[in-house]
């Protein structure tokens, strides 16, 4: 699980200039804005992003431009592609932000859907606390009022296709979206994990650092979140796969797909073969897909040059280092390629 690194400081998160002139044709951008999801269980409304296919356009400009990401062009508030399209809900990991990971969510609108994503309060950047990262609930209820609020939005709603609704998630975010999809955690479990593995699990070590007393998990960890209106679901590298509850997996929707990164690389938490929690075997048949050589970070955007030697200079985490061997652009496209077909997106794209 990506937890917050102190270079998110000099991150841009939006939009650093504006692109007036038309340097691309129609359909060689996906359309993105903005919106706030309002949340009872939140104190403040939510942000949320959209991307999509473009009818027509005014202007491009860089979505999340950094000192360390490279980043994504799209159409600022432009015209929606006539027609009903695929739905996709997009879950972040701790620390991560739901523009972070725009290579993907526009690649997905670029494939004829709509993607949906929030950044989680209390495990997004900037504001990534351990004790929060545990409630669980919290963050299915975020994707629970994005989903009630865009199917109601008088810009959007018109163009959602009710009866393709899927749910993508990374790290913390594939947590998010197993317990969407009818998992349920134990806390229990989680403490006997951490207490086995220690510092050497990623996501055990930030709870430690931040003091969390594992035998004090608020209930919510064990929290049900199934959302019905979801279909498919897409859970890359997910977290506390250690932790399941075993009487959930009757109740876990059959179309899943879980996705891990690398082999002898990949993060403990994360790993559900027979060499780490076993949760593969125990779930009906899931697609499955494995891409290497990669490991956890490898799913984040691709950095700029010089961004890895930077943070190693900070002492910062290792996000922009990868396995030797590894080609984080071709990661991304194969992992494009399989979550397309998974839902069935436009084929002329792949």
């Amino acid at each position: 699980m990506k937890h917050v690194t102190s270079a998110t400081i000099i991150a841009c998160s939006l939009v650093g200039g504006l692109v007036f002139s038309p340097a691309y044709a129609a359909g060689d951008l996906a359309g993105y804005d903005r919106f706030d999801v309002d949340a009872a269980h939140r104190s403040r409304p939510i942000a949320a992003s959209i991307w999509y296919p473009v009818d027509t356009f005014v202007y491009s400009a860089p979505v999340h431009k950094s000192a360390l990401w490279k980043s994504i062009n799209a159409y600022i508030g432009a015209a929606v592609a006539p027609g009903k399209h695929p739905l996709v809900l997009l879950s972040h990991g701790s620390g991560g932000n739901m523009d972070a990971i725009g290579w993907l969510s526009s690649e997905l609108a670029l494939h004829g859907a709509m993607v949906v994503a929030v950044n989680h309060p209390g495990s997004t950047s900037g504001d990534s606390s351990p004790r929060r990262m545990a409630e669980l609930s919290k963050r299915a209820k975020d994707i629970h009022a994005a989903l009630d609020q865009v199917l109601s939005h008088r810009e959007f709603a018109p163009y959602i296709d009710p009866e393709r609704i899927s749910a993508i998630g990374f790290s913390l975010g594939g947590s998010t979206v197993l317990n969407l999809a009818g998992l349920r955690f134990d806390r229990d479990a989680y403490r006997d994990y951490c207490q086995k593995f220690g510092d050497a699990a990623q996501d055990c070590a930030f709870l430690n650092k931040g003091g969390v007393h594992l035998d004090q998990l608020p209930a919510e960890f064990e929290a049900g979140s199934k959302d019905t209106r979801i279909s498919q679901f897409v859970a890359i590298e997910p977290g506390m796969t250690y932790a399941v509850n075993d009487a959930s997996l009757a109740d876990i929707d059959p179309d899943l797909l879980l996705i891990r990164l690398g082999r002898e690389h990949g993060w403990k938490a994360a790993d559900v073969s027979e060499t780490g929690s076993g949760l593969l075997a125990k779930l009906d048949n899931p697609s499955y897909a494995v891409f290497a050589p990669a490991d956890h970070l490898t799913f984040l955007g691709e950095c700029v040059p010089g961004a890895a030697e930077m943070l190693t200079r900070m002492e910062d985490d290792p996000i922009c280092s990868d396995p030797e061997g590894t080609d984080r652009a071709d990661i991304h496209r194969q992992i494009i390629a399989k979550i397309s077909r998974f839902l069935a997106l436009d084929p002329d794209k792949l």
